[in-house]
């Protein structure tokens, strides 16, 4: 059973985060791209193996990247919907709808191989439709910081997003109101060999546990007005 990490010194997650608008549109974000620095960053997870995490959003499509410190990442799957969870990944929960279910998750390891699927229920009862994959999802992945670290970014089109439910259609675009999120990582120092061994489940808004489909510690994902 998954332990999650927690550090005691950390401040809660923050009941909101927003999401700046970027005014171009290109098909993938690059992880160096400048426009990035506009973006407000949140960070979580040990020093080791810390997380950092960036939204932007332009008319089609929310843009994301991790920033994950690491100086051995390591996978084995590289097909699509593949149980990424069993090895090393980031993950995002996004809910246009704020219902806490008929999400969808997003999972990328650090060789850019993607799982997604719909989360049409959370724990206890999880319940996943991995059948659903998000038209026109594009992700990247490359090492950065001299090999201590490695970045993913991910392009999720709007058009996509609005067939998880009618519900989340009504929210897509997001031209009003807010979303609900929760971002992840995992990371298993053991190796292939010994995958749970010190794993390292980490969140951003962390659950009680064992899961981390709790959507009641999901945050606000707030877009702020366009330039």
């Amino acid at each position: 059973m998954a332990v999650l990490y927690r550090d005691p010194a950390a401040a809660p997650a923050l009941p909101s985060y927003t999401v700046v608008r970027h005014p171009g549109c290109a098909p993938l974000l690059a992880a160096g791209d400048p426009a990035w620095e506009r973006a407000h960053e949140i960070a979580w997870g040990p020093p080791a193996y810390r997380t950092a995490f960036r939204a932007l959003a332009c008319d089609e499509a929310l843009h994301l990247r991790f920033v994950c410190a690491d100086r051995a990442p390591w996978w084995t799957h590289t097909k699509r919907d593949a149980p990424l969870w069993e090895e090393e990944v980031v993950e995002i929960f996004l809910d246009p709808a704020g219902e806490g279910r008929n999400y969808y998750e997003l999972e990328i390891n650090p060789c850019n191989t993607v799982c997604d699927l719909r989360v049409v229920s959370p724990w206890p009862a999880l319940r996943g439709e991995i059948a659903f994959s998000l038209a026109g999802l594009e992700t990247a992945c490359t090492a950065a910081d001299g090999g201590t670290s490695w970045l993913a970014t991910a392009r999720l089109p709007f058009e996509g997003l609005a067939a998880l439910s009618p519900e989340a259609a009504a929210a897509v675009p997001p031209t009003r109101g807010s979303w609900r999120f929760n971002v992840f990582r995992i990371k298993r120092p053991g190796g292939p060999a010994d995958p749970e061994r010190d794993a390292v489940y980490a969140a951003w808004a962390v659950p009680d546990g064992p899961s981390f489909h709790v959507p009641e510690v999901f945050r606000q994902m707030a877009f702020a007005p366009g330039p």
